[in-house]
């Protein structure tokens, strides 16, 4: 469980991150820069926690959909970019894909 508890921390710093390096606008932001750095560099670490028992694909699966469905919400919030139908289908594949992996898979284990 704490595993779980750290993956989160990475996906919640990985979504910080990436939801600043639009506002970074090329790194010409200082700020937002600055928050990309940090927040991909502590995204990294708890990932790197996290695979002492998760396996690597497992773990990765969890971070980038769970990351994905963030990300989009961050940015139809934040930046009013809006989904199209299309989008909003291959999401929730994404999404199926990771819950599938989670309740079926006996990979998680390392």
């Amino acid at each position: 469980m704490k595993n779980y508890l750290f993956l989160l921390m990475a996906i919640i710093c990985e979504i910080i991150a990436t939801t600043a390096l639009k506002a970074s606008e090329q790194f010409t932001k200082l700020w937002p820069s600055v928050l990309v750095v940090v927040g991909y560099s502590l995204a990294f670490y708890f990932l790197s926690i996290t695979l002492n028992k998760l396996s690597l694909g497992i773990a990765y699966a969890i971070w980038s959909g769970v990351g994905i469905v963030l990300v989009s919400i961050m940015g139809l919030v934040i930046y009013k970019q809006k989904l199209d139908t299309a989008a909003l289908i291959g999401i929730s594949l994404i999404v199926i894909g990771v819950v599938v992996i989670n309740v079926f898979s006996k990979s998680s284990a390392h």
